[in-house]
């Protein structure tokens, strides 16, 4: 039974998705914290395919082409993400540095619903990254499909979805690991490392 050209416009969406998603960065590091601690983890999977799916959709609506021709938008959200990225890579830091903040405990009891969403919220929409990976790169694709365009962003950010769920949900597999506090000053001292790497690729532009 051949293959319509729509549903291989969704699988090629769904693999490009996927090739943009899966990459160590700072909104991964955070699903796999939230999903090692099982704390709001289904709020933050919902945060980051949701947005995902918002920001493919503003691609292949022609919106990516706005904005890669508003220069001074990007850099004040770049400007803005390495801010925020310094700041999150300090408190992991300071979670890899004292042992008296590395329980799984303390870090469920320290963080609730609102502050984990506005987290990720800030993870996902002060990254330019994902502006120009998901509107302008992805868009820009998907409108090279033509009629089928809708069909390659349905792909992606089913791709989304599955990505971040598995990576959330998927994350307590590892919890025999973390069970020593050595394990979690390694992690955290990684993300520290992550988002350091990320904001100063923000700052000179890279």
């Amino acid at each position: 039974m051949p293959v319509s050209i729509d549903a291989l416009a969704a699988l090629a969406g769904f693999g490009f998705g996927l090739s943009l998603i899966v990459a160590i960065g700072a909104q991964n590091a955070f699903v796999l914290r939230q999903g090692l601690l099982r704390r709001h983890v289904f709020a933050v999977v919902a945060v980051c395919a949701v947005s995902d799916a918002v920001l493919i959709g503003i691609g292949i609506s022609g919106v990516g082409l706005v904005i890669d021709r508003l220069p001074v938008v990007m850099t004040i959200v770049r400007i803005g993400g390495a801010a925020f990225l310094v700041v999150y890579g300090i408190l992991a830091a300071r979670r890899a540095l004292r042992p008296s903040t590395l329980s799984p405990d303390a870090g469920r009891a320290s963080a609730g619903l609102a502050a984990t969403v506005a987290t990720c919220l800030a993870l996902t929409w002060l990254n330019p990254h994902v502006y120009l990976d998901t509107i302008v790169l992805l868009g820009s694709v998907a409108n090279s499909h033509g009629d089928a365009r809708w069909l390659f962003g349905l792909g992606a950010a089913i791709a989304s979805v599955v990505w971040f769920t598995t990576l959330g949900y998927g994350a307590r597999l590892l919890r025999p690991v973390f069970a020593r506090p050595l394990a979690w000053r390694i992690l955290d001292g990684v993300i520290a490392l992550v988002m350091f790497a990320i904001a100063l690729s923000l700052i000179l532009g890279i």
